[in-house]
């Protein structure tokens, strides 16, 4: 799976630095000397690929922690590596606390870097698959009609196609015929799996009173 590592730091040789060392290892990094040039990217706001941030702490206007807190407001879970011209015991954990993956002091260590980078892409990699496959899942969702949706819910409640009928004033003919509809739509080979895609999307059961 393709990835990228973003840089963002304000010395430009730094990230120079960076941007070399992760190419000699394989891995596609886009840089930014701020903040806001890194907000404005497009691929940040809405990410194609698996990816995360090599984040100096210390940059002017808007630092790590603020570029940090952002993301988070954002909903952008993306792991984030820090780096700082000094550490300390409370800005370590400071930036633990903030989200980060690993809290590294300049000059760092090329492996240590590149373990960290890979650790990261390795967590991104996995929950960039988990949102995929949960958007998949909320168009499947989408797709189904008011009716099938009622009959979706009614159903993951353990209601039998009779009593399902008896609740929505129709047929249970008609019930088996929305209820299929339901399976092939949300690619579910059983109740079960109908069960476990409401709880993804937190769907709650319901029944008519």
């Amino acid at each position: 799976m393709e990835s990228i590592v973003y840089v963002v730091d304000d010395d430009h040789a730094v990230r120079q630095s960076l941007v070399r060392l992760l190419a000699s290892e394989g891995y596609p990094a886009v840089d930014f000397p701020s903040a806001e040039s890194f907000f404005a990217d497009p691929l940040v706001s809405a990410p194609s690929v698996p990816s995360c941030l090599i984040l100096d702490l210390n940059m002017p206007v808007v630092d790590g922690f603020d570029v940090a807190g952002v993301l988070k407001d954002r909903g952008r879970d993306l792991p984030i590596i820090f780096l700082t011209g000094y550490g300390t015991i409370p800005l370590t954990v400071r930036a633990m606390k903030a989200g980060a993956r690993e809290f590294l002091t300049k000059p760092v260590e090329p492996e240590r870097l590149l373990s960290a980078v890979a650790e990261a892409l390795n967590v991104a990699e996995k929950e960039f698959a988990q949102q995929q496959e949960l958007f998949a899942l909320r168009q499947r969702h989408l797709s189904l009609t008011p009716r099938e949706q009622e009959v979706f819910e009614l159903a993951i409640s353990g209601l039998l196609n009779k009593q399902i009928a008896a609740e929505l004033g129709v047929s249970e003919i008609t019930v088996k015929v929305h209820r299929r509809r339901v399976m092939e739509k949300m690619q579910a080979r059983s109740l079960a799996d109908l069960v476990h895609a409401a709880g993804t999307l937190q769907i709650a059961k319901s029944r008519s009173r």
